[in-house]
C-alpha cells in the first residue's frame, strides 16, 4: 500500500470524534507526508473547495485486535448444534488442514476487505497456520507471505504477530493437524521471525499462542525476542478452565503467573480473552501495565464465558478489542459487547464509559499492536479513520446535530453496515460504502470459502 497518494489532502467532516462524550462539528483533516495527519482543525464550518467532503460521523479507524483470518470459512458451519471450545475445534482443524497459501490469500484478501467495509483500518493477525499438512516448511514463509500480501491487497494496516506453537498440549506431540502449526523447537520459530521484514503499514510482533503449546523455557526465548525489539507480544490467555487446569496441575502456576514468571507480561503484552482469572491474575495483568483483548463475539460463540472487564480496567490494565473467529465483524458490538455482557454476569450497568469503549476500540487497540499514536485524531498519528452514516436507521435520532452524546450512540446502536468510507494512511480504501479495489467483497468471499472448504 502506497502512502504517497495520501501526501498532501484535506478532508473535511461534519462531525468528528476527537475524544470524550461528544463529537465535534466542522473538523478539517490534513495529511502530511508518510500517511499521518499533519494537522486537526476544529470549527470549520463548511468545507474548503479542495477538500473532500465527509458527511456524517468521522472516528479514527477501528483496530482489531486479535484476527484468525482463515477461521472467517467457519461463518454459518459452526453455531448450531450442541458441543464446546473443543468440538468447535475439530471443524476448525478440518479447515486448516484444507488450506494451502493460494486458498490462504484468496480467503485472508476477502476476509480483510469486510474488516476494512466495517471501519477496521488495522488487524492484528494472530497467524500460526506456518507449514505444509505434512508439518513441513515450504521453501519460503509462504503462509505468511501469503497474510501480507492478503493485507496490502485489501488496504488494511497489519500487525503480523507470528505465533510460537510447539506443542499439542502441555508436554504433548502435535497431532496430524497440529503439525501444520509446530516449528518443533522455538529455534525454528526465532528463524522465522528474523527473517520478516517491516514496512510503512506492517508492524511484525510476537506471539505465544498458550501455555498448552509452548513449554515455560520456550515462552521465555519468545518474551526476551520481542522485549528486545520493543514488538508486540500476544498470547491466548485462560480461554477455558481446563486450560487453567492443565497449567496449575503441570507448574502450580495459572496461566497468567507462569507468564509472568518467563517475563511476558508488561507493557507491550496483551492477553487474549482471559475469561478466567483469579485475584492473582487480575493483580498481575494490572500492575504490569499489559493489556487484554476482548472478543465477545467469539467469547458467546464458542461459550467461553464473560471475561472480568471492569475489573480489569480498575486493576490498571489497558483494554482492547478483536473480532477472533469472524462470527461477526462489526468493532462496534465488540465494544459494547463488554459492557452489555456484563451487565447479565453482574446485574449491574454502566460499568464501563462509551468514550472508554470506543477508545478500546481505536487508540488502544492501536497500542497493542505497536502503532503509537494510532486510533486518534491528531497531529502526527496515522492518517486512519472511517465514517459512519448519521442518517443510516441505526444512528438516526440517537444524538444531538451537533455531536452531543455520539459516543454513547456510536458504541450501542452503530453498526458496520453504516461505515460510509475509511481511509488508512491517507489514502480512500472505501468510498460510498465501497471497497476501492475489490469490486464485490461477497462475491470474494463465497469463491473463497467454498475453495477453502473443497465446494
Amino acid at each position: 500500500m502506497s502512502t504517497a497518494e495520501g501526501a498532501g489532502r484535506s478532508w473535511w467532516c461534519e462531525l468528528a470524534w476527537l475524544g470524550g462524550p461528544d463529537a465535534t462539528s466542522g473538523v478539517l483533516l490534513e495529511t502530511g507526508s508518510g500517511g499521518r495527519l499533519a494537522r486537526v482543525t476544529a470549527g470549520v464550518a463548511e468545507a474548503p473547495p479542495d477538500a473532500g467532503a465527509l458527511r456524517g460521523l468521522t472516528l479514527p479507524g477501528l483496530v482489531n485486535a486479535h484476527s484468525h483470518a482463515f477461521h472467517r470459512g467457519l461463518r454459518g458451519r459452526t453455531q448450531t448444534g450442541g458441543g464446546s471450545f473443543w468440538t468447535w475445534r475439530e471443524t476448525m482443524y478440518a479447515l486448516a488442514g484444507r488450506l494451502d497459501p493460494e486458498r490462504y490469500l484468496a480467503l485472508a484478501t476477502a476476509a480483510y476487505a469486510e474488516m476494512v467495509l466495517a471501519g477496521i483500518t488495522t488487524v492484528g493477525e494472530f497467524h500460526y497456520l506456518h507449514h505444509d499438512p505434512s508439518g513441513r516448511p515450504y521453501s519460503t514463509d509462504a503462509m505468511g507471505e501469503a497474510i501480507v500480501e492478503a493485507a496490502a491487497r485489501a488496504g488494511i494496516r497489519l500487525t503480523l504477530l507470528d505465533t510460537c506453537y510447539l506443542w499439542g498440549g502441555i508436554g504433548r506431540e502435535p497431532d496430524s493437524v497440529q503439525r501444520r502449526f509446530s516449528d518443533g523447537i522455538v529455534g525454528e520459530w526465532a528463524r522465522r521471525v528474523e527473517r520478516l521484514d517491516e514496512g510503512p503499514e506492517l508492524r511484525v510482533g510476537a506471539a505465544v499462542h498458550s501455555v498448552r503449546a509452548l513449554d515455560p523455557g520456550a515462552i521465555s526465548v519468545v518474551a526476551s525476542w520481542a522485549g528486545e525489539r520493543g514488538a508486540p507480544l500476544h498470547a491466548h490467555v485462560s480461554e477455558q478452565p481446563a486450560e487453567n487446569e492443565a497449567c496449575i496441575a503441570a507448574y502450580g502456576l495459572t496461566p497468567t503467573a507462569l507468564l509472568a514468571e518467563q517475563g511476558a507480561l508488561g507493557g507491550d503484552f496483551t492477553a487474549v480473552h482471559a475469561t478466567h482469572l483469579d485475584a492473582g491474575d487480575l493483580g498481575l495483568l494490572g500492575s504490569s501495565g499489559s493489556s487484554v483483548c476482548f472478543c465477545p463475539t467469539t467469547e458467546r460463540d464458542l461459550a467461553d464465558g464473560i471475561g472480568p472487564a471492569g475489573e480489569l480496567r480498575a486493576a490498571g490494565a489497558r483494554l482492547c478489542l478483536g473480532s477472533d473467529s469472524h462470527a461477526v465483524v462489526d468493532l462496534l458490538e465488540e465494544a459494547r459487547g463488554v459492557e452489555l455482557d456484563e451487565r447479565l454476569a453482574t446485574g449491574r450497568r454502566g460499568g464501563h464509559h462509551p468514550a472508554e469503549l470506543l477508545a478500546d476500540a481505536t487508540a488502544r487497540g492501536a497500542e497493542s499492536l505497536g502503532w503509537p499514536g494510532g486510533g486518534r485524531l491528531v497531529p502526527g498519528s496515522p492518517a486512519d479513520w472511517c465514517t459512519l452514516d448519521t442518517r443510516h436507521p441505526c444512528l438516526a435520532g440517537t444524538f444531538g446535530p451537533s455531536g452531543a452524546g455520539a459516543a454513547a450512540a456510536v458504541v450501542f446502536a452503530g453498526v458496520a453496515a453504516a461505515v460510509t468510507d475509511v481511509v488508512v494512511a491517507g489514502r480512500p480504501v472505501v468510498t460510498g460504502g465501497r471497497h476501492v479495489v475489490i469490486e464485490d467483497p461477497g462475491a470474494a468471499l463465497a469463491a473463497a470459502i467454498e475453495a477453502a472448504w473443497g465446494e
